[in-house]
């Protein structure tokens, strides 16, 4: 079994993008709903110098609390540490001040403007949320479209950002940037969980010390199957976003 940091360069860039081609996307009918996009934006990183948690410096904010987080969720704080190193994707930790899933884990991404492609959203969004400018040159692959709770149509798209770009975050919109080594993604142990409220399981990712839901969740969690794990048409649709993600 491979462990510790993925080598980030072309033969990673060239291995997932042979995957994700070999992955039939399925889309989603918006059927009155929204239309979004995200990326998963790859970088390199490194232990020493991206790991760490500096909004937790001072102590975990009352308003993160994994109260309402469902499952077992002992031992855990919302810290995102020991997670870098080696060929990584952006996280954001949205700011407090937004109306909606403030404080909540993100990739970059948002609602398409009128006339735009899901591409052309993803790449706008990514230089305005995270202030890196890409092309559609950076396209490594695409995955499922993933309908929400919140009424929209997530099509995500994985993007090659370059190994160390400046990274200049939008204080309106993202609190904190972490560089996450996909390692961390490959290594952990999804779960899925059974909630009164639905039918469908929740999925939870363990990242540093905390878990990722959906969509975010379910997004991460087909790009390590097809991508990371080689399992090209693992699906997603089927998994369920935890009841605070439903507003």
């Amino acid at each position: 079994m491979t462990t510790g940091p993925l080598e980030y360069g072309d033969d990673l860039r060239a291995r997932w993008t042979a995957l994700l081609a070999d992955h039939e996307r399925r889309t989603a009918p918006l059927d009155g709903r929204k239309h979004a996009a995200v990326a998963i934006v790859m970088v390199d990183s490194d232990a020493d110098l991206h790991d760490g948690d500096p909004i937790f410096a001072d102590g975990p904010n009352p308003d993160w609390s994994l109260e309402n987080v469902p499952g077992d969720t002992s031992g855990l704080d919302g810290r995102m540490e020991g997670v870098a190193g080696g060929a990584a994707f952006l996280l954001c930790r949205r700011t407090s001040r937004l109306n909606r899933h403030a404080g909540q884990w993100a990739l970059p991404g948002g609602r398409l403007d009128p006339g735009e492609t899901a591409l052309e959203a993803a790449l706008r969004e990514v230089d305005e949320e995270i202030g890196l400018r890409l092309g559609p040159d950076s396209v490594v692959g695409w995955l499922d479209d993933y309908p929400t709770r919140s009424g929209y149509v997530i099509s995500p798209v994985v993007l090659w950002g370059g190994a160390d770009p400046e990274l200049r975050p939008s204080p309106d919109e993202v609190l904190a940037l972490y560089r996450i080594g996909v390692h961390a993604l490959r290594d952990g142990e999804p779960r899925q969980i059974s909630i009164p409220e639905s039918d469908r399981p929740v999925i939870q990712l363990p990242l540093g010390n905390d878990l990722i839901h959906a969509p975010t969740g379910a997004v991460l969690y087909q790009f390590r199957q097809v991508a990371v794990l080689g399992r090209p048409n693992t699906r997603v649709d089927h998994l369920e976003q935890p009841v605070f993600a439903w507003g």
